[in-house]
């Protein structure tokens, strides 16, 4: 209260003069707080002021951003307690593109932390750097700068696209808004910058485009063949028998009237190139270096052309490795009139025949030695014994069975063993002949199947394998490793032609052979072979 009191003495002459009625105490006390707020107004209104122009100075300086980073704009100082700048800072950074100020030098001094999603660049890394040539396109950089001058020039807004490098090295399309920002005195303080992202609707009217040129390309061509639309139906037709293969149509005069997507991948041609009234002969000099032998696939192209009939399929081998089938047919004119043309239909069997050479290796082939296997000796004697009966030739059969194989698989594991076989499948595919066949029938077991052979000539032949494989020696862990072979020889004429008898004969004398003490081979007959030990 004394302090109160204090407060009002002041007011005392200025009360005495009041009438009566209003000399209560109450009135006192209520008038000394009026004067109480107003000065207190007074003293916030000048602090507030100097808060201004103390701001107003820091966004005059150049690249300052402590206006718009860390405190209120200029503009907004003093507008509310709440902090506007606070609000408009925050619904920036809530929106759907890039917001950013570039001040009077043209310099971009802030920028909300959308840009990192559109750019990959953070917010820091953008204002560290000159902006243009830190994200615009090198082709946009001087149209973008012409654009900021004149916005900065003129005080007008301005409306452009214009093209961004992210940081991954990809291009975007964006939509720039140039607004100018003044003060509550008309003075230019900067540029307003919103970018949004366009590269959807850049892309749709790119493709909005090639769909018009592709239909205004259709529709001259509609326009064009008019009058042959009929042949264009039967042309239609045939075109409708073929799926996923390259298709090439010639006119009548031997031009190419139309060529499909796939033709181009098969014959490598340039996708941008056009081969549409391009003549036979032309197109077939661009084609004749891929392929092995363009001679061969000149003949077949005018053993074709010389007649009507559908054409058989033709394998056409490139260099590199790919294997292609033509098919050719001529295409008759409408109701019977003379032929509008000839298609030729390509389709590449190159997968197929890997496949299929892939499937028949594994089912003919031992997969250790790539030797042919059981099933494949099986069908090769049974031709072979066919083919003697009917030439009157011998078909002669050497089973080879290796001596002292086991104890290499059980002394230095199967490992080593497969080493030894291997190489002994090769030494010995090297001493057979053309016309004879090397089998691995399974374990340390082969054959060799003979086609007309007398019993000479089959003794020097298994004489030549235990030569060979005696030969050989392998080291494993610093030991040497020898192998040798027991062979029994049996000849077809002798077992009445009959492959079960055949191979039994020839098990029997190699058993003979390997009792015998091994690497030496025996003729399965009544009287003994001569033996080499």
């Amino acid at each position: 209260m004394a302090l109160l009191c204090a407060a009002l003495l002041p007011a005392g002459p200025a009360l005495a003069g009041l009438p009566e009625g209003m000399g209560s105490p109450w009135v006192t006390l209520a008038t000394g707080l009026a004067m109480m707020l107003a000065v207190a107004g007074g003293i916030y209104l000048l602090l507030l002021r100097q808060q201004l122009a103390r701001l107003q100075a820091q966004l005059s300086a150049p690249g300052s951003s402590v206006a718009l980073v860390g405190e209120a704009a200029p503009e907004c100082v003093g507008a509310s307690e709440e902090g506007p700048d606070r609000y408009f800072r925050l619904a920036a950074e809530a929106g759907h593109g890039v917001e950013g100020w570039i001040n009077l030098e043209g310099r971009l001094y802030w920028v909300n932390q959308l840009v990192e999603l559109y750019t990959g660049y953070s917010a820091q890394e953008v204002l560290a750097a000159d902006f243009i040539d830190l994200l615009v396109y090198e082709r946009d950089r001087r149209y973008c700068r012409d654009q900021i001058r004149q916005a900065l020039e003129g005080g007008v807004q301005a409306e452009f696209e214009l093209r961004i490098v992210t940081k991954a090295g990809s291009s975007l399309w964006m939509a720039c808004h140039w607004q100018p920002i003044r003060n509550e005195s008309g003075m230019l303080l900067g540029l307003r910058v919103s970018m949004n992202d366009i590269q959807a609707r850049k892309e749709a009217e790119y493709k909005l485009l090639e769909s018009v040129a592709a239909l205004r390309r259709a529709q001259a061509l509609s326009e064009h063949y008019l009058r042959r639309s009929n042949e264009e139906r039967s042309r239609l037709s045939a075109l409708l028998d073929v799926v996923r293969m390259g298709i090439l149509f010639m006119d009548a005069d031997r031009r190419v009237v139309f060529c499909n997507r796939a033709l181009y991948d098969i014959w490598r041609m340039p996708p941008g190139e056009s081969f549409v009234g391009v003549r036979d002969a032309v197109l077939q000099q661009y084609v004749m270096p891929f392929l092995e032998e363009p001679v061969v696939y000149q003949r077949h192209i005018a053993a074709v052309l010389e007649h009507r009939a559908p054409s058989e399929p033709f394998e056409i081998h490139f260099k590199d490795g790919r294997v292609i089938t033509d098919f050719s047919r001529v295409v008759p004119g409408p109701e019977g009139t003379r032929p509008i043309g000839r298609m030729w239909v390509f389709e590449d069997v190159t997968e197929q025949r890997r496949v299929a050479e892939q499937l028949m290796r594994l089912a003919e082939r031992d997969p250790l030695t790539n030797l042919f296997n059981r099933r494949r000796f099986h069908e090769e004697l049974e031709r072979m014994l066919a083919d003697g009966r009917r030439h009157h030739e011998e078909v002669g059969l050497l089973a080879i069975d290796l001596d002292g194989f086991k104890p290499v698989n059980d002394r230095f594991g199967h490992q080593a063993g497969d080493e030894v076989l291997v190489g002994l499948s090769n030494a010995v595919l090297a001493v057979v002949r053309r016309n004879e066949m090397f089998f691995r029938m399974g374990g340390d077991e082969f054959a060799i199947l003979v086609p007309s052979a007398s019993a000479q000539e089959l003794s020097e032949l298994a004489r030549r394998v235990c030569v060979c494989i005696a030969g050989m020696h392998f080291t494993f862990g610093g030991d040497s490793v020898f192998v040798t072979a027991s062979i029994g020889i049996a000849i077809g004429s002798h077992h009445d032609n009959d492959g079960e008898r055949l191979i039994g004969a020839a098990d029997r004398a190699m058993y003979v052979a390997k009792a015998s003490g091994g690497n030496c081979w025996e003729l399965a007959r009544e009287s003994r072979s001569e033996r080499l030990v």
